[in-house]
């Protein structure tokens, strides 16, 4: 399974950015997609996820309300749509997948990852 993340750039406080993630390759009937972020000097943390048919997804509390994690089943397409973005959401971003069913925020349970998109807001 190979994932590609992109989509990322340099926005103004407030402004909005969506995030693409591309999975290709060997793919599983259920699994899960996430996004995580890891900002400078600090370690990775979960942002979103939502089971690949869509039945259930969960954020971080502090995305909440303005982030919307999305996908488009027909292009093997992940999206996180970010509005509202605040200088603390400055950090690069990875999409990871896991196989099944079970949703969950903790890294170690997925499997693959894309090697991230840096997003930049200023103040």
């Amino acid at each position: 399974v190979q994932l590609q993340a992109f989509g990322g750039g340099l926005v103004q406080a407030g402004g909005s950015l969506r995030l693409s993630c591309a999975v290709s390759g060997r793919t599983f009937h259920y699994y899960v997609v996430a996004w995580f972020r890891q900002a400078p000097g600090k370690e990775r943390e979960f942002v979103a996820h939502s089971s690949w048919i869509g039945d259930s997804t969960l954020y971080s509390d502090s995305v909440k309300g303005r982030f919307t994690i999305s996908r488009d089943n027909a292009r093997n397409t992940v999206f996180l749509q970010m509005n509202n973005l605040k200088p603390e959401d400055t950090a690069v971003y990875y999409c990871a997948v896991k196989q099944g069913r079970v949703v969950t925020a903790t890294q170690k349970s997925y499997t693959y990852w894309g090697q991230g998109t840096q997003v930049t807001v200023s103040s």
